[in-house]
C-alpha cells in the first residue's frame, strides 16, 4: 500500500468570503502533516495562485495549481433565466505550464464570455484548453454527481467516458467525498461502481474550506456574511457538519478503507503535476520602431536628439550623466520602457490631455527629463539617478504619472488603441476586513445587538493598520472586556480568524498592465459589472510575473488647474 496522501480540492481566502483558509495555514498545516504537495483550487478564479506557490516552495512543499471551475449547463453563452441559472462544479489541476497557460485561458474566458451568476466555461472550451490539465469530477455539485443522483447512471457513465476522452487517459479521476453526508454515501458507491465499470480510477479529496475542524464555526460566520444572514437562520445557506478541513492521511483511509487505491492516487496525481515559474524576468510589450533600429539605438538617437532643447549650451558633466543613465537603462534592458511612456505622455500632452510634472523617483533621471516625461530638472535640483534605477537591484523601473482625472480614460483608450484591448487590462485589487470592519461584520453575523457590537468596535484605537491582536495590548477596555464578558469574547475570537482576509474585488486606482501578447496566455482576467476588463492578480504580483505595470493616476487638481487655466 502507497503510503502517503495529497489534498487536491482546497479553498484559500480567495475563495472571497467562503474559503476560511488562509494560504499560510493552508501550506503550514500541509507541512505539519508530511504531505508531499498541496493543491489550492478556489471558486472559479486564481486570484492566490503566485503567492500560494511561493509559499510552498518557500516550506519545501509541492504547489498544485488548480481551479473549482464552473461548468455551463449548456453553452456558456447561453444566458436564459432559469434554464441556465445553475452550473456545474469540475476540478482542474496543472501538470506543467502547458496547462497553467490553459487554465489561465479557461478562467479568463469563464468571465470575459461565459459569466452569468458565475464565471463558466463549457466542453467546447474544454476540448480546446484541456492540454497538461487534469480533471477531477467534482463534489456532490458536479455534473457526473448530479445524474447519479437524479438515478441517470446511463448518462453518468457516458459523461465519465467523455470527460476522459477529452482530457485523456490517466488524467480523468472520478472524484469521491465523505463529510458523512448522505448524500455523499450515495454518490461515492455509484462512484465505485462506475470506476470498476469504465476502469476510470478514483481520487479522495475533502473539499476543504478551513484548516482545522476547530475553524468550521469560522467558516460559518463568514458564509453569513458572504449572504447577509445571521447564523441562527434556519433557511441561510450553510455547510453540514464540521468535516470540511485538512485531514490526515489517516482520517483520510478510515473514511476510505474499501477502496484504498482513492486515496492512494491522489499521491499519483501529485507526481503527475510539475509546474515551475521562474521570476525576475521582464516582458515589456513591443513598440513600434523605425525600421533600421532597435529599441536602445532609438531610445539613445530619440533623447539626443531633444537634449539640445532642454540643453542649449549642456556642460560636458551633463552630457557626461545623460550617456552614463542610457548606458545603464540599455544594459538592463528597459528601453522600451522609455519609449512607451514618453509615447504616453506626449501623446497626452499633444491631445489636451494634462499631465503631472512627475512625481517619486522618477524626477531624478535626467532621461525621463530630456524626453519630456518629467518636467523638472534634475541637475538643477541635484537629483539621484540611482535612486531610480540601479543596477545593483534589478527590478522595473517605475513612473508614476499624473493625469487629468477627467480625462484618465482618454488615456487609457489610447493605450488600448496602440497596444491592442487583448493585451491591456486594469489591475484588480482587494478590499480585506480591517480590525473595526472584521468585528462590525461578525457581530452582525452572531446577531448580537447592534449597540453592543458598536462598542466593541470602538474599542479599537483609531490607528492606521492597527490589528485586534495590536488592539487588546493597548487598549485596557477592550481587553478588560474580552476578559470578562462572553459576546465579546467571542466576536473578537472570529474576528482575529477572518481579519485582512479579502472581502471583495474592485479596479485598483491608478493601475494598468499591458502584455506583450494576449493577456489571456499570461495571466488571468475578469470583467467588472461595469465592463471594465481586470487581471486577476495584484499589482505586486503582476510586477513579479514581469509584465509591465503602468500607474495611470487620475488627479482631479490636474483637472481644477486644468481648467484655471
Amino acid at each position: 500500500m502507497a503510503q502517503g496522501f495529497v489534498h487536491l480540492h482546497n479553498h484559500s481566502e480567495y475563495s472571497l468570503l467562503d474559503g476560511a483558509c488562509r494560504i499560510k495555514d493552508l501550506v503550514s498545516r500541509a507541512v505539519e502533516m508530511g504531505m508531499p504537495a498541496i493543491a489550492v483550487t478556489d471558486h472559479g478564479v486564481l486570484y492566490g495562485v503566485m503567492d500560494f506557490y511561493r509559499e510552498a516552495k518557500k516550506h519545501g512543499i509541492k504547489p498544485i495549481i488548480g481551479c473549482e471551475v464552473y461548468v455551463a449547463q449548456r453553452s456558456r453563452f447561453d444566458k436564459e433565466n432559469r434554464l441556465d441559472d445553475n452550473s456545474y462544479h469540475l476540478t482542474l489541476l496543472c501538470k506543467n505550464m502547458t496547462g497553467y497557460r490553459n487554465l489561465v485561458e479557461l478562467v479568463s474566458r469563464s468571465f470575459l464570455e461565459g459569466f452569468y451568476y458565475k464565471p463558466r466555461i463549457d466542453q467546447e472550451l474544454l476540448e480546446q484548453y484541456h492540454e497538461g490539465l487534469i480533471a477531477l469530477s467534482g463534489c456532490v455539485a458536479g455534473e457526473i454527481p448530479q445524474l447519479i443522483l437524479t438515478g441517470n447512471m446511463t448518462e453518468a457513465s457516458r459523461l465519465a467516458r467523455e470527460y476522459e476522452q477529452i482530457f485523456g487517459p490517466g488524467n480523468f479521476y472520478l472524484e469521491v467525498q465523505d463529510h458523512g453526508l448522505d448524500i455523499e454515501k450515495r454518490v461515492c458507491q455509484a462512484m465505485f461502481n462506475l470506476s470498476d465499470a469504465t476502469g476510470i480510477p478514483l481520487v479522495a479529496s475533502n473539499d476543504a474550506h478551513y484548516s482545522r475542524k476547530d475553524d468550521a464555526a469560522v467558516h460559518d460566520v463568514l458564509l453569513c456574511i458572504q449572504t447577509g444572514k445571521v447564523v441562527n437562520d434556519s433557511e441561510r445557506m450553510r455547510f453540514t457538519g464540521s468535516e470540511f478541513y485538512l485531514k490526515s492521511e489517516e482520517e483520510m483511509r478510515d473514511l476510505f478503507a474499501a477502496r484504498p487505491e482513492a486515496v492512494d492516487n491522489s499521491l499519483v496525481i501529485a507526481a503527475a503535476c510539475d509546474l515551475e515559474f521562474t521570476f525576475g524576468e521582464f516582458h515589456l510589450p513591443y513598440f513600434s520602431i523605425p525600421t533600421g533600429y532597435s529599441p536602445e539605438s532609438y531610445l539613445s538617437d530619440l533623447t539626443w536628439e531633444r537634449f539640445a532643447s532642454r540643453f542649449p549650451q549642456a556642460h560636458p558633466a551633463i552630457v557626461s550623466r545623460l550617456d552614463h543613465e542610457l548606458r545603464i537603462i540599455n544594459e538592463m534592458g528597459f528601453a522600451e520602457y522609455f519609449l512607451i511612456v514618453q509615447d504616453l505622455v506626449g501623446w497626452s500632452k499633444s491631445h489636451g490631455v494634462a499631465v503631472g510634472p512627475g512625481r517619486g523617483s522618477a524626477a531624478g533621471s535626467l532621461v525621463s527629463y530630456v524626453l519630456g516625461i518629467t518636467t523638472i530638472d534634475p541637475i538643477k535640483y541635484d537629483l539621484l539617478f540611482e535612486r531610480f534605477l540601479n543596477p545593483e537591484r534589478v527590478s522595473m523601473p517605475d513612473i508614476d504619472i499624473d493625469f487629468c482625472f477627467e480625462k484618465r480614460d482618454r488615456v487609457i483608450d489610447y493605450i488600448v488603441e496602440k497596444y491592442g484591448s487583448d493585451r491591456v487590462a486594469q489591475i484588480i485589487t482587494f478590499g480585506t476586513m480591517a480590525a473595526r470592519a472584521a468585528i462590525r461584520d461578525v457581530g452582525r453575523a452572531l446577531d448580537i445587538p447592534y449597540g453592543d457590537v458598536d462598542r466593541i468596535a470602538k474599542m479599537v484605537p483609531a490607528e492606521l493598520g492597527v490589528t485586534i491582536e495590536r488592539a487588546l495590548e493597548i487598549s485596557a477596555d477592550l481587553a478588560l472586556a474580552y476578559q470578562n464578558d462572553y459576546d465579546t469574547r467571542r466576536i473578537i475570537d472570529i474576528a482575529r480568524a477572518i481579519e485582512g482576509m479579502p472581502r471583495h474585488a474592485s479596479i485598483h486606482a491608478a493601475g494598468v498592465v499591458i502584455g506583450r501578447e494576449k493577456l489571456s496566455t499570461l495571466l488571468p482576467l475578469q470583467k467588472t459589472a461595469d465592463g471594465h476588463v481586470i487581471t486577476q492578480f495584484a499589482k505586486e504580483t503582476v510586477e513579479d510575473i514581469g509584465l509591465l505595470k503602468m500607474d495611470i493616476l487620475g488627479l482631479r487638481t490636474l483637472t481644477v488647474l486644468d481648467r484655471a487655466v
